[in-house]
C-alpha cells in the first residue's frame, strides 16, 4: 500500500487543489493549487499537477467536488467543469476513482483535526468530540454556499450531504425583509447562497444602497470588506455585518435541521480572512435566536475551521479507504 499514488483534489467554483494523500493514515502533501478557468477540464489539471511534482501515474484518485454528485458524475456549481468517475478511470487506466461533495469531504475531516485547527467562535468554547457517538453541522461560505454534516455511531462515520447552501432564504427582520424584496426583482428564487457566499456579499450591499435610496458603484465582495472597517464607506460597514449575521441564522438553522448538538464547525476562505467580524458581528446572537430553542442552541459549540486545507484532509481520508478495498 505504500507504494501507492493516492492522488486527492478539492474543486471549487475558482481554484483546485490537490494534493497526495498518505498511505497509512490521513495526511497529505504536495498540496498545490491550480486555477480552474486555465483548464478546459479536471483531467488536463490533473495531468498538469502530476507533471510539476513528478509524481507516478494514481493507483487512486478521491476528489472532492463542490456539485451535487448524481450518479458518479458533478456538475461543478459555479464553474465550466464536469467530472464523470467513469471517464476518470478509463482516462487514467484504474478502477479506484471516487468522487465526493465538496462538504462531504470536509465532514469526514472532522475528527481528524487538531485543537489548533480550530477557534471557537463564542461561547460554548470548542470541546473534543465523542469517540462513539455524535452529530455535527458544517458550513462554509466561499465562491458558493456549502453544507453537510457528520454523524458517528461505533466506528462508522456517516456524511450527511446535500445543497443546504441553497435553502430559500427565510429573513428574521424587517431590513432582512426589504433584502429579500429588492433581491427577488433580480432572481426568481432568492436561496441563502444569494446572501451567504461571495456573491451574496455583493448583493446584500446592492440591495441596501437601493433601500437607502442611494446611487453607489457597486462594489466586489473584496471591496466591501476592505472598506467595512472602522471610518468606512457606512453602507460596507452594514453590509459587511449583515453578512455574518445571516451566515449565524443559517448555521443555527442547520444545526436544528440536523440536531447537530455536539458542534457546527465554519469553513470557506471568507470566514478565515475576516475573523474579527466573524467573532465579534452579530453571528452568535443570530445562531442563537431561535425563539423557543434558544437554550438548545447556546449549548452548542461553534466553531472556525482555521486548518489550510480541510477539502483536502477529507478527501485523504476517502484516498485511504478506497485504496484498501
Amino acid at each position: 500500500m505504500s507504494d501507492k499514488t493516492l492522488l486527492i483534489g478539492d474543486i471549487g467554483g475558482t481554484n483546485a487543489r490537490f494534493a497526495l494523500a498518505g498511505a497509512e493514515c490521513p495526511e497529505f502533501r504536495d498540496a498545490m493549487t491550480l486555477k480552474c478557468a486555465d483548464y478546459a477540464s479536471a483531467d488536463d489539471a490533473i495531468r498538469h499537477y502530476l507533471s510539476e511534482i513528478s509524481a507516478a501515474a494514481p493507483d487512486v484518485i478521491c476528489l472532492a467536488v463542490a456539485g451535487p454528485v448524481i450518479g458518479r458524475t458533478v456538475q461543478v456549481t459555479n464553474n465550466h467543469w464536469t467530472l464523470n468517475a467513469v471517464d476518470i478511470a478509463a482516462d487514467f487506466g484504474i478502477d479506484a476513482v471516487r468522487l465526493l461533495n465538496d462538504f462531504e469531504a470536509v465532514a469526514y475531516s472532522i475528527p481528524y483535526l487538531r485543537e489548533e485547527d480550530l477557534e471557537s467562535i463564542g461561547l460554548p468554547e470548542h470541546k473534543p468530540l465523542p469517540s462513539d457517538r455524535f452529530n455535527v453541522a458544517i458550513l462554509g461560505p466561499g465562491t458558493g454556499l456549502g453544507a453537510g454534516g457528520l454523524i458517528r455511531r461505533g466506528q462508522t462515520l456517516v456524511p450527511i450531504v446535500g445543497e443546504g447552501g441553497h435553502i430559500g432564504f427565510a429573513p428574521k427582520s424587517q431590513v432582512q425583509v426589504e433584502i429579500l424584496n429588492a433581491l427577488r426583482t433580480k432572481f426568481d428564487r432568492v436561496s441563502a447562497e444569494r446572501l451567504v457566499s461571495g456573491s451574496g456579499l455583493e448583493n446584500i450591499y446592492w440591495a441596501l444602497t437601493l433601500i437607502h435610496g442611494e446611487q453607489r458603484v457597486q462594489m466586489s465582495a473584496a471591496d466591501v470588506f476592505a472598506n467595512s472597517g472602522e471610518g468606512g464607506d457606512p453602507r460596507a460597514i452594514e453590509a459587511a455585518h449583515m453578512f455574518f449575521e445571516l451566515l449565524g441564522q443559517v448555521a443555527g438553522d442547520l444545526a436544528l435541521v440536523l440536531g447537530a448538538e455536539n458542534g457546527v464547525y465554519i469553513a470557506g476562505g471568507i470566514s478565515k480572512r475576516y475573523p474579527e467580524l466573524l467573532q465579534h458581528g452579530g453571528f452568535r446572537n443570530a445562531f442563537d435566536n431561535k425563539g423557543r430553542h434558544r437554550a438548545y442552541m447556546e449549548r452548542i459549540p461553534a466553531s472556525l475551521i482555521i486548518h489550510d486545507e480541510p477539502g483536502l484532509l477529507g478527501a485523504a481520508y476517502c484516498a485511504l479507504e478506497l485504496s484498501s478495498d
